[in-house]
């Protein structure tokens, strides 16, 4: 099952059309959508507005494969769950967000970290026919390392 994800703060209509869409046009019923409060439903998938939170724990294991926003918090639990994602920022050139804080953040971590990124409609199309090649990254742990959190102690008390 592909989980698509937009976070509880916001909507990301642009995102859940385009997938929904996606989906329809290649028979994927294997889509399930957190759609958040917008405008706008989907006539194909499977979608919540809002999931609780073990109930969302749940479906995010069982997910092969995540496509969400560019929220920090959930490109950094597929990357804890070990699971591909691809990431899609909300554009505030578009009433999306209030600022462009989604792009630097897809930007920069399609770069560090090697996350599937679509800044647009079209590359999301693109991405989403290639999901299941998609890599899963280097499993990271919830918290730092000692090693780091030593460091950052000794600089801080100097």
């Amino acid at each position: 099952m592909i989980l698509i994800t937009v976070g509880t703060e916001l909507p990301f209509d642009r995102l859940i059309r385009t997938v929904d869409e996606w989906a329809r046009e290649n028979n994927r019923t294997d889509v399930f959508a957190q759609i958040g409060e917008g405008g706008w439903e989907p006539g194909f998938i499977r979608f919540e507005h809002f999931i609780d939170p073990p109930e969302f724990s749940r479906l995010f294991a069982s997910a092969s494969a995540i496509v969400a926003h560019a929220g920090v918090g959930t490109i950094l639990s597929a990357l804890r769950c070990e699971k591909p994602i691809l990431i899609m920022p909300r554009r505030a050139s578009l009433g999306e967000q209030r600022n462009e804080h989604q792009m630097a953040t897809a930007t920069r971590l399609g770069q560090f970290l090697k996350v599937g990124v679509a800044f647009d409609e079209i590359e999301l199309r693109e991405k989403l026919m290639h999901l299941d090649e998609f890599p899963v990254r280097p499993r990271i742990e919830a918290f730092a390392s000692e090693g780091l959190r030593t460091a950052i102690r000794d600089f801080i008390h100097g």
